[in-house]
């Protein structure tokens, strides 16, 4: 019997993605709204018509898949199917029963889990993770998250939160206040957000003219920092080398504690994957043990901005 398709929604802080996928991981049809901003209501229509709309382009009824998983932001009961605490979502959204409620509105089964444990089972399954037993997943973005997988199983520990690497305590000196409201985390120094914040102060201070030509009349962004850095700007430079160094030591870290056969990376500071990325992983695997370097690669992901739907739609058994 043919397997029927399962659907996977991956639900950002800025934009709502919902893929049709296949036990494969081809994707049969796909759409793409806005994250609404206005409350737990909104929130859940939005969920619901992304699906019709994914259901409409791969020319199905909604009926007619196995399931829908969703992969959210944030800490996740993936049990009860419940958002625990969700940072970029609405404040009403916290305790939300989700998988209940969009289970009753649509009519299937529901499984939820952090997005980035979905995105690492995505990876795992489909891309650039397929044969490794023991993985971690990283994404490098507007903030660093990770899913971790061991014995070919998501590691979620007894708090539910394992994988959030983006606040190991990376640079002790403090200084860069991260989003958790602590200092000197490994996403306060070297996520996307980071990256821009020190670029901001850098232009703000008149120290990085090269870095304000290339944002131009905007905000400098991380693209705007990998540009001048190139051009030879000092102050750009500072920054993408000060990213490298911390990168660096946060792999340097998982190599030891974890000792994965694959670390892959993806997010959208991977698009400066030769400055930024793989510069910190040719250092971690230099001064790593030699036995967890020789264990280990160290890899970009392979699929792209559909990674967190397509992770969703695995975490549902297709019959």
């Amino acid at each position: 019997m043919v397997s029927r398709p399962t659907i996977g929604l991956d639900l950002g802080g800025t934009k709502t993605l919902a893929v049709v996928a296949t036990a494969e991981g081809g994707i049969l049809g796909q759409s793409r709204m806005p994250t609404p901003r206005g409350g737990r209501a909104d929130l859940l229509e939005t969920l619901c018509a992304a699906v019709a709309a994914a259901a409409a382009a791969a020319g199905i009824a909604v009926r007619d898949a196995a399931g829908v998983g969703v992969g959210v932001p944030g800490p996740t009961d993936p049990r009860a199917g419940v958002l625990l605490d969700p940072p970029n979502l609405p404040a009403d959204c916290r305790s939300l029963p989700l998988g209940a409620i969009l289970g009753a509105r649509l009519g299937l089964p529901v499984s939820v889990e952090n997005d980035a444990n979905a995105a690492a089972i995505g990876e795992l399954r489909f891309g650039a993770g397929r044969g490794a037993a023991d993985m971690v997943y990283i994404t490098m973005s507007t903030g660093i998250g990770a899913g971790v997988v061991a014995d070919g199983r998501l590691v979620r520990g007894s708090g539910l939160t394992a994988g959030e690497i983006g606040h190991m305590l990376l640079a002790p000196e403090g200084g860069d206040v991260c989003g958790c409201g602590r200092t000197g985390c490994w996403e306060a120094v070297c996520s996307g957000t980071g990256i821009a914040r020190q670029a901001r102060e850098a232009v703000a201070a008149g120290r990085a003219p090269g870095l304000a030509a290339a944002a131009g009349s905007a905000d400098p962004t991380p693209a705007a920092v990998l540009e001048a850095a190139a051009q030879g700007d000092p102050a750009a430079q500072g920054i993408l080398g000060r990213a490298v160094r911390y990168n660096g030591y946060g792999l340097l870290n998982l190599l030891h504690l974890l000792s994965p056969g694959r670390i892959v990376i993806g997010g959208g500071l991977t698009h400066g994957w030769d400055q930024l990325v793989e510069p910190a992983a040719r250092w971690a695997r230099a001064h790593a043990m030699t036995r967890p370097a020789e264990a280990c690669t160290i890899v970009r992901a392979a699929l792209g901005d559909v990674v967190g739907g397509l992770g969703a739609a695995a975490l549902v058994a297709a019959d």
